[in-house]
């Protein structure tokens, strides 16, 4: 399964420390995702990640710094939701809807999707996956669509519970934001193994 490690909206002291500890890890990629941040905070967050790591990290924003870096993709989202007119490389995309994975098959740029939520929120009170949405995850198995991967109240307990037949790797917010220090970022990514 693929695994992706997604930010929290603010950029903290340690930021690269964890990028680099989940990519050595083995982790596929690390979504970049700080709304709030200005392009020169998130130009030197990029700059303070060794350049061998760059292929593997995505933008949730700032796609301007896509022209600065080498990067491995940009995520489209509410926020951001085209990609700039130039730009060729790997994209990857928000669902909160079976049918919004629905709209993306036959894309032949968009890589990957993320669907959520898929269990209770870690990071968001009150944010939990709909009736209708696990109503309609079994649609996945069967249709033709780009990869899901599961988002939303992913942790160690939950992660057995992903259907592999429906999902094709999961992405991990809140339970790593929640993580004290470094020490602690660690022993949770460790349970991941």
């Amino acid at each position: 399964m693929m695994r992706i490690l997604i930010t929290p909206p603010e950029i903290t002291a340690d930021e690269p420390q964890r990028v680099r500890m989940a990519l050595d890890a083995g982790w596929d990629a690390v979504h970049l995702r700080h709304p709030e941040a200005s392009t020169t905070d998130m130009r030197r967050l990029i700059e303070a990640i060794p350049q061998g790591y760059h292929s593997r990290l995505h933008l949730h924003g700032h796609f301007a710094l896509t022209n600065e870096f080498n990067l491995g993709g940009l995520h489209l989202n509410g926020r951001c939701p085209a990609a700039p007119e130039n730009y060729t490389g790997t994209l990857s995309a928000t669902c909160h809807t079976v049918g919004e994975v629905a709209a993306l098959a036959g894309s032949p740029r968009v890589a990957y999707v993320t669907l959520s939520p898929i269990f209770p929120s870690v990071s968001k009170s009150g944010y939990a996956p709909s009736s209708a949405l696990t109503g309609s995850l079994h649609e996945l198995a069967a249709a033709a669509h780009p990869p899901v991967i599961a988002l939303g109240g992913i942790t160690p307990l939950t992660l057995p519970l992903l259907d592999p037949e429906i999902f094709q790797g999961y992405a991990v917010l809140g339970y790593f934001a929640q993580a004290a220090d470094i020490s602690d970022f660690a022993r949770r990514l460790a349970e991941f193994r």
